[in-house]
């Protein structure tokens, strides 16, 4: 029975969002507008998180200074939301046209060495987009996710991020599948700015003006079977339109000291984020720890 029930909310959830996918985006936009004023000015929706994580990483910045950081933010997440609800439906031509990359050389160059490519990002402008990139090129990628605890909404988003040929990973199974792909090179996508659940003292440096945990597991398994590490750096061009850059992270990862792949992936991450700041996720709980 709990299949059954969890099929029929699977498809009535997919069924709406494809429904709904098919209206115009400069409607789409017009309600994502709204929505952001409502969800800011109304709703505060987690605005006591966003103001002080804000507040924390732009001490020098005045206060309307950082309120129209968080009024970007809300506008931003909200276009997100739209924009997902687009995927659903979007021809994929369409959607590659909203998307222009760079650096792809560097990538092609390492799995043509015959190395894994691990691909670190951050919750910069829509990390959504990244579905679209199998279509792009002629090259295995998968992401690394971490299933939902909801059956219908986690195999919703597993439809979505499959759609144009990415294929999905379990955080849990990634090392096994990484050794049992050592065969074909591959890409593996990485959003690596979560707070961790354990807390290694080696690997909390500053970033955004404050003590940061980050997540070890991208470093050690880079160190540990030599695939090369990339940065993917993701703005907002425009309102629905992305630039993507691949940046080099290390090409020898067992020959870097610990921490060096962290330190600039960090970096790296604070660089993105400080191009455009309301772009970053900031109503996530990043230091609770």
């Amino acid at each position: 029975m709990g299949k059954i029930v969890g099929w029929v909310l699977y498809q009535s959830f997919y069924v709406s969002l494809y429904v709904v996918g098919l209206l115009p985006m400069q409607l789409l936009y017009k309600v994502s507008s709204f929505s952001s004023y409502f969800m800011f000015h109304v709703l505060s929706y987690r605005k006591r998180v966003v103001t002080q994580n804000l507040l924390r990483s732009f001490p020098e910045k005045s206060e309307e200074e950082r309120t129209r950081i968080a009024a970007g933010f809300y506008r931003c997440f909200t276009d997100n939301i739209v924009e997902i609800v687009k995927l659903f439906s979007i021809h994929p031509e369409k959607q590659a046209e909203k998307v222009s990359i760079s650096g792809t050389e560097q990538l092609v160059a390492q799995l043509e060495n015959n190395k894994h490519v691990i691909v670190c990002m951050g919750h910069c402008a829509n990390w959504e987009i990244l579905n679209i990139l199998p279509y792009r090129g002629d090259i295995n990628m998968y992401a690394v996710y971490k299933p939902l605890r909801n059956k219908a909404v986690d195999r919703l988003f597993l439809t979505l991020r499959s759609r144009f040929g990415l294929g999905l990973v379990p955080s849990k199974s990634i090392v096994k599948h990484f050794l049992s792909n050592k065969n074909n090179p591959s890409v593996y996508f990485f959003i690596a700015d979560q707070c961790p659940k354990v807390v290694e003292e080696k690997y909390r440096l500053m970033m955004l003006n404050q003590k940061t945990s980050m997540f070890s597991g991208v470093e050690k398994l880079a160190r540990s079977t030599d695939a090369a590490v990339m940065y993917m750096h993701v703005t907002r061009s425009s309102r629905g339109n992305y630039a993507i850059e691949y940046k080099l992270i290390s090409t020898q990862p067992k020959q870097t000291e610990e921490t060096e792949i962290i330190r600039h992936y960090a970096s790296l991450l604070e660089q993105n984020i400080l191009e455009n700041p309301s772009d970053w996720l900031w109503s996530h709980k990043r230091w609770k720890r």
